[in-house]
């Protein structure tokens, strides 16, 4: 532990001085010269996705909208939202023909990356000719995924008036908003309103109505539906049906069963479906399959022209929880030496199962690459050394790392978790440790992270010690803090007046 200290401190640490380095991305030498890859290599900036278009049409290049339409999907996949938004705002100013589905996907993106006000707002704005069954669908499904049922509910009922609900998707998102409410008892009832209004049901309903028995524990429910659905529909029953079962089977530990479900998934996919793949090595590694996780691996690998960083993180998150830190280490590095785009999460997933195996070395050396070949964020990776380090009651080395991380913080951008807080503050308070503490306290004033939860803690920190701070009213009052009964009676010791 002392070593550990040593190479921790200040002007002797090398993670230290790297972390506290700015640094450039490295420019990638042989890059794919297609927009997508160009739209890709962004990260999070937002407001680049204009000039990154304009720039490759002054090159002498076409878009169209099929291309256009290709990137938004695949940014939606990867949950680019708000790239995604600035791509159909570029052709909103450019005039391009939007048909209703474009609506609908833009008024969607609006509520992931404006929120759900300014989406209301984009639907109100919209034209009568275009407030159609999708736009309604998409306004809905906004609602559903915010658990605002209210206007879920009512917005339901006007499109039941205007005539609109006669495909699945609409009582699948009610459906899904009950599941989210921890409502499952009512999905049974929304699956009979579809059969009173004769709407067939698709793999999702079958999936969402298997989903509601197994959350109310009864798994013969969801077994019946998915024999209803063979007997009655049997072209909705695919590989997602499959996947569906084995994860209600590992929900209630039946892992032979959840096994026979995922060898019959295997049947149904398409041999390059890499969306199967995924599932499949997420749930082998869930029932504790490592032979087939590694099996299924190499088959996505011999199968699909090119392995993604998502495929990637998808291996590395499954060996990681089956914790076969060797196999993370290998796939790591394997990825590491052959990718195009550095994606900072991939370190995070191999900084994290590193810290969790006490590999403080191999986080260490792969952060510091991170920063060589990334723009980062790194704030991820910063919080995984303060846990590892408030866990070993290394309170200087966390500190030292908070500090970094806050001093990189830009308006709003970051703030640690709630537990990561907690573990600092209960150290505080156990310890009576009162500079810490003031130091903890400022840079969570730096980040505007400031808080009467953080005033409390400091105050009783101070009580713990025994020690008084009297000028502790005006600091208050100057960090704006509304004071109530409990903190009084706090300030009342260590600021007696």
């Amino acid at each position: 532990m002392a070593n550990l200290s040593r190479r921790f401190a200040p002007g002797s640490s090398a993670l230290v001085r790297e972390f506290s380095t700015a640094v450039k991305a490295t420019a990638t030498a042989g890059q794919e010269d297609r927009l997508y890859r160009r739209l890709s290599a962004l990260g999070n900036k937002k407001g680049t996705v204009a000039s990154t278009i304009n720039e490759y049409i002054r090159e002498g290049r076409s878009v169209s909208k099929f291309e256009l339409e290709a990137c938004i999907k695949q940014l939606r996949k990867y949950k680019r939202f708000n790239h995604a938004l600035e791509i159909m705002d570029w052709m909103d100013v450019r005039k391009f023909n939007f048909g209703h589905k474009d609506y609908a996907v833009r008024l969607d993106l609006i509520a992931k990356a404006q929120g759900i006000a300014a989406a209301e707002n984009y639907f109100s704005g919209l034209s009568p000719s275009v407030k159609v069954h999708c736009t309604y669908g998409s306004l809905l499904n906004c609602y559903c995924m915010e658990k605002m049922t209210d206007k879920a509910l009512d917005l339901f009922a006007t499109m039941v008036k205007e005539n609109m609900v006669s495909t699945p998707l609409p009582l699948n998102n009610l459906m899904s908003l009950y599941i989210r409410l921890g409502q499952p008892e009512k999905v049974p009832i929304l699956a009979e309103e579809m059969k009173k209004r004769n709407i067939q049901p698709d793999t999702f309903s079958y999936n969402l109505l298997m989903n509601s028995y197994s959350l109310l524990n009864d798994i013969e429910g969801a077994e019946r539906v998915f024999e209803d659905m063979k007997r009655e529909n049997a072209k909705q029953c695919n590989w997602t049906t499959y996947s569906n079962l084995a994860i209600l089977y590992t929900r209630v530990g039946y892992k032979e069963k959840a096994a026979l479900a995922l060898q019959n998934l295997e049947k149904e996919m398409r041999p390059n479906d890499r969306e199967a793949y995924h599932f499949l090595i997420t749930l082998y590694a869930g029932i504790s399959d490592l032979h087939n996780v590694h099996r299924i691996w190499k088959a996505l690998k011999s199968t699909m022209r090119v392995v993604t960083n998502n495929s990637y993180i998808i291996m590395l998150q499954s060996l990681r929880n089956l914790e076969d830190i060797k196999g993370v280490k290998k796939c790591f590095e394997e990825w590491e030496l052959g990718c195009s785009n550095y994606d900072v999460r991939l370190a995070n997933t191999a900084i994290g199962a590193y810290l969790t195996q006490g590999m403080l070395e191999e986080a260490e050396s792969t952060l510091q690459n991170a920063v060589s070949r990334s723009r980062g964020p790194f704030f991820t990776a910063w919080e995984m050394f303060v846990i590892f380090f408030l866990k070993k009651n290394q309170i200087k080395q966390a500190l030292e790392i908070m500090d970094i991380a806050t001093s990189r913080v830009r308006e709003g951008e970051w703030r640690p978790k709630s537990d990561t807080t907690e573990k600092f503050l209960d150290y505080f308070k156990k310890e009576g440790d009162v500079d810490n503490a003031e130091e903890f306290y400022k840079l969570m004033k730096r980040i505007n992270c400031i808080d009467r939860d953080l005033l409390k803690m400091l105050l009783q920190t101070y009580v713990a010690a025994g020690k008084t701070q009297l000028d502790m009213r005006a600091r208050i009052e100057e960090d704006g803090i509304k004071t109530n009964k409990e903190l009084e009676d706090l300030l009342a010791i260590v600021c007696p007046e």
